[in-house]
């Protein structure tokens, strides 16, 4: 359905139109002064200049116009020409019964859908997951869920780091401690052993080992690069033992993964386009995109209005060996292939020159339109110090010690406030679970993506103010109203919706404008708009709650109405925290 303003923008156009004016000129917005009224219209101003008239004669004449549609209680003029409007309250409640209807609670929906893969992932395999990997999986899960609420047939793909020098550090590592597993003998080419030798435990302690040694030895890093350049062509004790570090690492990150409440729809890696690597080079030479650099293989993808110097795109090592680059150069390749529309990357802002070069790479490949392809850069989670967070022993905190944290903190708030209703019952872990959780992911999506933010757990869990748990709470809360009535969602919102209180008509303008705050947030790829909207309506509901009688109230179709009411608003913010990745408990 229209937002509110959509509808309101229609109808001040139309008023335009009617004077010999660009319908477009009625574009109408919320106000920048809501002490004079909700929306606002400035189109006489610009309409004043193509007409060649005062620009405060045109909004005369459309205020005119739209009193005598009869659809809005009040229309004014400030200064030179600004249209202040407030809607009547049937024109509300008309456009509130249209909300009731829709299956969407309001969502703004696309007209042209399209097939979209989001890459939000890039773990490595054998290192656990820490807080670095947090930002970009709690974004990527929300814009998936913001893109598929408006029609896209979304993917998310874990994009898993598995095929480059750490592969080959780990296999040497093993070799100097293990020098008589199978996979070390060249003359053995099948039957190797289904179990693992190493477990992820292993891995985790196994990975920082080998790369300390490559950093201490020439000799040893030598060594990497040449296990890295076999496995990359095919041998095969090497390639059997990269398919263990791969499963037993996917099995630990799956269930990282799911204790945050993120899922990926493939779960493929850097090795899964090894075979498109080849043919992609050859396209590249075919097309003379590829130059020689020192015994390496480049694609220049520099230009002249570029105000810093592009590296150009690194395809083939010297040694023979693939990185990055041609690695996510040939993502591309496959991901045309399996008929995307769009990519969009959900990494640190931090490698934005890595993207240039990969995208404008494919650019001229013919992969996709550099518009096709998106970096959604993000800024990084940072202790009280203003430096990426870290434990305080300074190292690297892993993302299953921060979810213990967030949960231990939040089952203290849950034992303070928790009181189940009869025969609803949510264990105190579980609620506590929930609540961590939320408390995590609106910490970091209220932000805007691009931003830095202090990462303070006190505040996060806190059931007050702008947290996750506030809008459990005010959720639950919701809920709770309905039950005390005796009646559930369904059958409360069947309800007509009368607005007569000034609490109930500011939150079903609200609740209108939810089309804006999501087609904003899909469009700008921020979800914080829809944190800014979920927040608003769940403050609203407060007033509402406290100024309007609900449950208890005597006359019946007033009570209903407002039950309908409440219900609409629940409905509405399970389905924006359903697009965040934020679940809500039964009580709180």
């Amino acid at each position: 359905m229209l937002s509110l303003t959509s509808r309101l923008s229609r109808l001040v156009g139309e008023a335009f139109q009617a004077e010999g004016l660009d319908p477009d000129l009625g574009l109408v917005r919320v106000s920048d002064r809501p002490d004079l009224a909700p929306f606002q219209c400035n189109g006489a101003l610009a309409a004043a200049k193509a007409a060649k008239k005062n620009p405060r004669a045109i909004a005369e004449a459309v205020k005119a116009r739209l009193e005598a549609a009869g659809e809005l209680s009040d229309v004014t003029l400030a200064g030179p020409g600004f249209l202040n409007l407030t809607p009547s309250d049937s024109f509300l409640e008309a456009m509130t019964s249209e909300l009731k209807e829709d299956p969407n609670a309001g969502a703004w929906q696309r007209e042209k859908t399209e097939k979209v893969v989001l890459d939000y992932g890039g773990p490595n395999v054998a290192k656990p997951l820490h807080v670095g990997h947090l930002r970009s999986a709690i974004i990527g899960q929300s814009l998936k869920g913001i893109m598929r609420a408006a029609g896209d047939e979304v993917l998310g793909d874990i994009h898993l780091g598995d095929w480059g020098l750490q592969m080959g550090q780990l296999i040497v590592e093993l070799k100097h401690r293990e020098p008589g597993l199978v996979y070390f003998d060249e003359s053995v080419t099948s039957g190797y052993p289904e179990e693992s030798p190493v477990t992820v435990a292993d891995l985790a302690e196994i990975y920082p080992a080998a790369s300390a040694a490559c950093k201490e030895s020439e000799g040893r890093m030598a060594e990497a690069q040449a296990a890295t350049a076999e496995l990359q062509s095919g041998r095969p004790g090497y390639r059997a033992l990269w398919q263990h570090f791969v499963d037993v690492s996917r099995e630990a990150l799956e269930g990282d993964y799911a204790a945050l409440g993120v899922q990926f729809e493939l779960w493929r890696g850097e090795a899964s386009v090894d075979p498109l690597i080849e043919p992609m080079v050859e396209s590249l030479q075919k097309k003379s995109l590829l130059e020689d650099s020192d015994g390496a293989r480049v694609v220049t993808v520099a230009r002249e209005t570029d105000k810093k110097d592009i590296p150009p795109l690194l395809v083939i090592k010297s040694n023979g060996s693939v990185g990055y680059g041609s690695t996510d150069l040939a993502t591309l390749l496959e991901r045309q292939q399996d008929g995307f529309d769009r990519c969009i990357y959900v990494v640190d802002k931090r490698q934005s020159e890595h993207f240039v070069q990969v995208f404008r790479a494919a650019a001229r490949l013919g992969l996709f339109s550099e518009d096709a392809m998106e970096h959604a850069g993000f800024g990084t989670m940072n202790g009280k110090d203003g430096r990426p967070f870290k434990t305080r022993e300074g190292g690297v905190l892993r993302l299953s010690d921060l979810i213990s944290m967030v949960t231990e903190k939040a089952l203290e708030r849950v034992r303070e406030s928790d009181s189940a209703p009869e025969g609803e019952a949510m264990s105190k872990e579980e609620i506590a679970r929930m609540v961590g959780i939320a408390a995590l992911k609106f910490a970091d999506l209220s932000n805007p993506r691009t931003t830095d933010y202090i990462f303070d757990l006190d505040r996060f869990v806190s059931f007050e103010g702008k947290t996750g748990p506030y809008l459990q709470y005010a959720a639950v809360r919701m809920a709770s109203v309905l039950r005390k009535a005796g009646t559930g969602p369904e059958e409360a919102i069947k309800a007509p919706i009368g607005l007569s209180e000034p609490s109930e008509k500011e939150l079903a303008t609200l609740l209108l404008g939810f089309a804006d705050a999501h087609r904003s947030a899909y469009e700008k790829r921020m979800p914080h708009i829809l944190c800014e909207h979920v927040f608003g309506v769940a403050q609203s509901f407060s007033k509402y709650y406290s100024n309007c009688r609900i449950s208890d109230e005597e006359d019946n179709s007033v009570r209903a109405s407002r039950l309908a009411l409440t219900a609409l608003t629940l409905g509405q913010v399970r389905a924006i925290l359903t697009q965040l990745g934020i679940e809500i408990p039964k009580h709180m």
